[in-house]
């Protein structure tokens, strides 16, 4: 834990801070451990602070990692932060970009007058969680092998006249059940025409013979998301979707089995895109391959036909190809891999030939 931090100060030299000050609750959690929802963590050259209210002091006191101290405030988060940067002579701190809002910041140039320069660090932050450590990648695992036996367990428990809605409130029952914190994001369950939305979150629709329905869901284990996605059919489905699921099916395997260390998420993207265009469904594809997925359900690196993120060994990331035809419906097929040695593991063990219910 010592060498994020020791990531996280050879950034402030780069970017000629004194101190980064971290709100954001995925870079607090990776910084400090503390997974309370309130507090202000403040990495010096030397020194750390995590500043946080009578609620979490006793919290935060059993969660930090070594070498940060917990502050409980007097006043206010702003006069703590004060004292602590005016007594260390800290003069130019950076934040996060992407976590601070416009009225946060205001406040804190305004408060803490002891800052003489914020700086945006933007996704600078963010991109020291790109790569994972071996710790990491084993809870991930656990968080995906838990997301296997709910998938397991909600394909016997679907039936024909179900609403979205049963399905989705049975999915997140079971992840509970079975020791997740919850789900890592809404989760979408989408079936027949609505399959074809490709963030189709569950509704009151009835699942219906012949109906493709697409299951995307995760969970949250140890502080670690999952992401999966399987699309299954109640009865027989057309020939088209039949077909849409072959195609979606090669695109996948071409991917996982192509995507090696040293490549670029474009041309990570360009393998699946290209063998749906070729088979006549080329804007019928209109997300991107793949996300990073870690503390958070959406992380660095990005695969898509505007990346331009070079794939490395210890990056996670999802592989998800679909296709969605309006008034039809739509096949997405997900797992989630990490890099290693050069070449893909599949976290992932759900089957992946087509389900028929």
């Amino acid at each position: 834990m010592n060498n994020r931090l020791k990531k996280l100060r050879n950034l402030l030299v780069e970017k000629d801070c004194d101190a980064c000050l971290i709100t954001g609750r995925a870079n607090t959690l990776y910084f400090s451990g503390f997974t309370g929802t309130t507090s202000f963590l403040l990495v010096g050259a030397d020194k750390a602070w995590l500043v946080v209210d009578f609620r979490y002091t006793i919290q935060a006191k059993k969660q930090v990692y070594d070498g940060i101290e917990v502050i409980e405030i007097n006043e206010s988060f702003y006069s703590s932060l004060n004292e602590i940067i005016k007594q260390s002579s800290i003069k130019i701190v950076g934040f996060e970009g992407p976590a601070l809002t416009v009225s946060e910041y205001t406040r804190i140039k305004d408060k803490i007058t002891g800052i003489k320069k914020l700086k945006n660090l933007e996704d600078s932050i963010n991109r020291i969680r790109i790569i994972k450590d071996s710790q990491e990648i084993e809870q991930i695992q656990q968080a995906v092998l838990l997301g296997d036996k709910i998938f397991e367990h909600i394909v016997k428990f679907i039936k024909p006249g179900m609403k979205e809605v049963e399905v989705a409130a049975e999915l997140e029952y079971t992840m509970k059940k079975l020791g997740a914190k919850g789900p890592s994001f809404e989760s979408i369950i989408a079936a027949g025409p609505r399959s074809a939305m490709c963030h189709g979150t569950a509704t009151e629709n009835i699942l219906k013979n012949g109906d493709a329905v697409v299951l995307d869901f995760g969970v949250i284990y140890h502080n670690y998301c999952s992401d999966m996605t399987r699309t299954i059919f109640i009865g027989e489905p057309n020939k088209e979707l039949k077909k849409i699921y072959d195609i979606v099916m090669k695109a996948q395997e071409a991917a996982l089995e192509g995507i090696v260390s040293g490549m670029s998420g474009f041309d990570a993207d360009k393998i699946a895109r290209d063998i749906i265009a070729s088979n006549g469904y080329k804007d019928a594809f209109g997300h991107s391959l793949g996300h990073g997925v870690g503390i958070e359900i959406h992380e660095e690196p990005r695969l898509s036909a505007k990346s331009e993120d070079i794939l490395e060994d210890g990056m996670v990331f999802s592989v998800e190809p679909g296709i969605y035809v309006e008034g039809l419906g739509g096949v997405r097929i997900e797992d989630m891999v990490v890099l290693v040695d050069g070449k893909i593991r599949n976290f992932t063990t759900s089957p992946k030939d087509i389900i028929i219910i």
